[in-house]
C-alpha cells in the first residue's frame, strides 16, 4: 500500500538528518531556560477563535439548515428557488405578502397549478450550492401550508441528485384552508454533494408555503437547531479560550440598517428576518450575490457553541458606525456624547435617520442581562424561554469592530462609560483599525491608553515575512497600558485580500514565528485568533482561511495545526529564554519560546526553524527540579514551503509525535528544516 503522505514526508525529514549527520555537523545553538524564575501569567484566554460569517460560514457552513432562502424574504425573493419543469405546470408561481404566517417575514409563495397540464407541478430549492446529504442519514423536513381554491392535498418531498437520480422521498398531506406546520423525515439512500430537494403538488388547484427547512438530525449534540458537527468538532480541538463572534465587517454593514443586531438574531428561528451578507459584492472577482444572513445562527447559537467548546463567549457590538471601507455611516451621539471627546466642537455628521448612539449602548446593556441576568429579568427570560435558564457568564464584549479615526473614539468613550458604569468588572475591548501601525493607528492607540482602555485589538494582513521581521513586536511595548488582542491576523503570500492567497506553510510557519514573541509577552498579549475562521470551497470571498470545507467534508490548514499547537500547549507562566550570546528572537531564523505549564508539570519549548537545514540545539534547563526521563515532541515539517491541506489531502501536513530521551538538566535536540516543534519535558522548578 501506498505510504500516506504526512508518513512520507517525515520520513523525508529524518533522512534529512540522516543526511545531515553523515556531513560535517553544525555547531549546536544553545538555548537557557530559567525554570525557576518564572514570569508572567499567561492567560487562560490566550489563544482562541474569531468567527465571521464571511465565505458562507454561517449559512452553508457551520448552521447546516440546507434550504437557501427558506422564507422567500430575500431581495430577490425566489432566490434558490425554481419551478419545475420551468413552470409550465402552474397558472401561477408568486411571492405574496397578504395574510402572512409571520408579521417580521411576511412573504410566502403561492402556487397555482395549471388545468390539465400534463406533468409535476411544484418548485425545488438548490441549497447552498448543493445540499450534502450522506446514505442511510435523516433529514427534517418541514414548511408551513395553507390550502386556498380547489384540491391540493399535500406534496410529495424528494431527494435528487446531481444527475437527478432519486435519493429518497416522503409523501405529506392533510392540508387544510389555515396556515398549519408540517413536519416529515426524508432518508437519503445515496451519498451527494450536490443534490436538491424537490417538491411536487399533489392535487389541483392553489396553496401557500412559508419556512421551507430540510434539516439534518445529525447535529453537534443532537440539536433539532444545532450546528455541523464536523466543524464544530474541528473547533473544539483546538482547545479555543474564546470565541468571538459574530464579525466583523458585518457587525457594522456597509450601512447602519444592515448592521448585524443581535435582538434580532434570537427567539423563533422561523421569525428571525433574513439580511443581506455584507461580504456578498464587496470583491467584484468573487461577487456572491445570493449572500445573505438567515440568522438561524444566532445570539443565543452562538453562546450556546462557545460554552460547548470550552470557549469564554466574545460578542462584538455596533459602536454607531456602519463600515468605514462602505458608508461610513454614524448614528448620531445622543445625550450619551462625551462633551471633551475627540470631536468635541467639530460639525456634526449628517443626519441618517438611524437611532441615536444611546440605542446602541443599551443593545448593549440588553445583551448582557441576556446572557448574565436571572430567568426573572426581561432579557434573562428570553434566555430561559430558548432553554438555558442558567447564565453564559459573559466577561467581555467588543465595542465596534476595526474602526478607526475620532469618531470612533468619541463614540467608544461614550460606550464605555455607560457600561462601565453599570457592569465595572466587564472587560471591554476597543479597536486599534485596520492596520498595524500608521498615523490613525497611533492616534487610536495613544487615545485608548488615555481612556485605560482593558484592551486594544490590532490587526495584521501581511506577507509571511512580515510576521517572521516582527516577531519581536511586543518586546518594544510599554508594560503599563491596555492590553493586546491580536484579534486578526494571517499571513497572506501574495498580498492582502488576493483571491490567489494560499494556505502554504510558508504562511503558518511564519505565524508560527511571530506567535512566539506572542506568548514570550503575555504580560502585554492577552488574547490572539486567525482569521478569518472558516471558508466554503465553493463560495469564499477571502482567503487563507483557517478551515476549508465543501457540503459534507472539511479540513484544516498548515495554520490551523500550528493555532492547535499553541493553544494545546499554552502552558501558565512564561520562562525567560536566552539565546546564544549576541542573538535575539529570530536571528538565524530561529524562533523561540517557553513557559511552564504548571498543572502538568512540564516546561514547554515552541521553536520555529525557519531554514533549509537542520538545526541542532543544546537546552538548558537551568533550575528545574525533578526532571523526567522522556520527553515529547510534536512536530509540524515540510521541506516545501507551498505544501498545503485539501479536501483530497487533509493532513498532508499535520503533527507527528515521538518522544526523545532526556539526560539531566541539558538535553539536545535537532529541529527539522523548515520545522515548527513543540517539546515538553517532565521538570518542576
Amino acid at each position: 500500500m501506498p505510504i500516506p503522505t504526512h508518513l512520507a514526508a517525515l520520513a523525508t525529514s529524518l533522512t534529512l538528518l540522516h543526511a545531515a549527520a553523515g556531513a560535517q555537523a553544525p555547531t549546536p545553538a544553545t538555548l537557557t531556560v530559567q525554570v525557576n524564575q518564572p514570569g508572567a501569567a499567561v492567560s487562560k484566554n490566550m489563544y482562541g477563535l474569531f468567527f465571521e460569517d464571511i465565505n458562507f460560514a454561517a449559512d452553508g457552513g457551520l448552521y447546516p439548515e440546507l434550504v437557501k432562502n427558506k422564507s422567500f424574504e430575500t431581495d430577490a425573493r425566489l432566490l434558490g428557488w425554481k419551478a419545475l419543469q420551468g413552470g409550465a405546470n402552474l397558472d401561477a408561481y408568486a411571492v405574496r405578502n397578504e395574510l402572512p404566517l409571520s408579521a417580521t417575514n411576511g412573504h410566502y409563495l403561492r402556487l397555482t397549478t395549471r388545468a390539465g397540464a400534463p406533468g409535476e407541478a411544484g418548485l425545488e430549492n438548490e441549497g447552498f450550492r448543493g445540499m450534502g446529504v450522506k446514505a442511510g442519514a435523516e433529514y427534517t423536513l418541514s414548511f408551513y401550508a395553507r390550502r386556498g381554491a380547489g384540491n391540493v392535498k399535500g406534496v410529495v418531498a424528494s431527494l435528487v441528485g446531481s444527475k437527478g437520480e432519486a435519493l429518497g422521498q416522503v409523501a405529506v398531506s392533510g392540508f387544510t384552508d389555515g396556515w398549519q406546520k408540517y413536519t416529515a423525515v426524508l432518508r437519503a439512500t445515496g451519498t451527494q454533494n450536490k443534490a436538491h430537494l424537490k417538491l411536487v403538488l399533489n392535487g389541483a388547484g392553489t396553496v401557500d408555503v412559508d419556512v421551507v427547512s430540510l434539516f439534518p438530525k445529525d447535529t453537534w449534540q443532537g440539536r433539532p437547531n444545532g450546528l455541523r458537527p464536523d466543524l464544530v468538532q474541528l473547533l473544539k480541538d483546538m482547545h479555543p479560550g474564546f470565541l468571538r463572534f459574530p464579525g466583523g465587517c458585518i457587525v457594522e454593514g456597509r450601512t447602519l440598517s444592515e448592521r448585524y443586531q443581535w435582538k434580532e438574531t434570537i427567539g423563533d428561528v422561523a421569525a428571525r428576518q433574513p439580511l443581506v451578507n455584507r461580504w456578498n459584492m464587496e470583491f467584484k472577482h468573487r461577487a456572491t450575490p445570493d449572500y445573505y444572513q438567515s440568522f438561524g445562527l444566532g445570539f443565543f447559537e452562538y453562546f450556546q457553541l462557545a460554552e460547548d467548546i470550552g470557549a469564554e463567549p466574545l460578542p462584538i457590538l455596533n459602536v454607531g458606525m456602519a463600515c468605514q471601507y462602505n458608508s461610513g455611516e454614524l448614528a448620531p451621539m445622543g445625550s450619551a456624547s462625551a462633551a471633551k471627546g475627540p470631536n468635541a466642537g467639530s460639525p456634526t455628521p449628517p443626519a441618517t435617520g438611524d437611532p441615536s448612539l444611546d440605542v446602541f449602548i443599551q443593545d448593549a446593556l440588553d445583551l448582557v442581562e441576556f446572557a448574565n441576568g436571572p430567568a426573572s429579568s426581561p432579557w434573562g427570560a428570553k434566555r430561559a424561554a430558548m432553554g438555558h435558564p442558567t447564565p453564559f457568564n459573559l466577561k467581555m464584549i467588543g465595542v465596534g469592530n476595526e474602526q478607526w479615526g475620532p469618531q470612533y473614539l468619541e463614540r467608544y468613550e461614550a460606550f464605555a462609560q455607560a457600561v462601565k458604569a453599570k457592569y465595572p468588572a466587564l472587560v471591554l475591548v476597543s479597536s486599534a483599525g485596520p492596520s498595524p501601525d500608521g498615523d490613525l493607528f497611533d492616534q487610536s492607540t495613544k487615545r485608548l491608553g488615555e481612556l485605560r482602555a482593558d484592551y486594544v485589538d490590532e490587526h495584521y494582513y501581511a506577507k509571511p515575512e512580515w510576521f517572521r521581521a516582527h516577531a519581536d513586536r511586543y518586546d518594544k511595548y510599554g508594560r503599563g497600558g491596555p492590553k493586546i488582542f491580536a484579534g486578526e491576523y494571517a499571513a497572506q503570500n501574495v498580498s492582502t485580500g488576493s483571491p490567489q492567497n494560499k494556505n502554504t506553510w510558508d504562511c503558518a510557519i511564519s505565524e508560527a514565528a511571530f506567535m512566539t514573541g506572542l506568548e514570550r509577552n503575555a504580560d502585554v498579549v492577552g488574547m490572539a485568533s486567525y482569521a478569518p475562521l472558516f471558508a466554503n470551497v465553493d463560495a469564499w470571498q477571502w482567503t487563507p482561511d483557517l478551515i476549508w470545507f465543501d457540503n459534507l467534508t472539511s479540513y484544516g490548514s498548515p495554520s490551523y495545526y500550528v493555532q492547535q499547537l499553541y493553544a494545546r500547549n499554552k502552558g501558565s507562566r512564561v520562562l525567560p529564554l536566552t539565546l546564544p550570546a549576541g542573538a535575539k528572537n529570530g536571528t538565524d531564523n530561529l524562533f523561540a519560546s517557553a513557559v511552564a505549564d504548571d498543572v502538568a508539570g512540564d516546561v514547554v519549548l515552541k521553536l520555529v526553524n525557519y531554514s533549509s537545514s537542520p538545526r541542532p540545539l543544546k537546552i538548558n534547563l537551568a533550575g528545574a527540579k525533578k526532571i523526567g526521563k522522556t520527553g515529547r515532541a510534536q512536530v509540524l515539517a515540510n521541506a516545501d514551503l507551498q505544501t498545503q491541506n485539501s479536501l483530497q489531502e487533509p493532513q498532508k501536513l499535520a503533527p507527528q509525535a515521538s518522544t526523545f530521551a532526556v539526560q539531566g538538566a541539558t538535553l539536545s535536540y535537532t529541529l527539522a528544516p523548515n520545522s515548527f516543534t513543540v517539546l515538553r519535558v517532565p521538570g518542576r522548578r
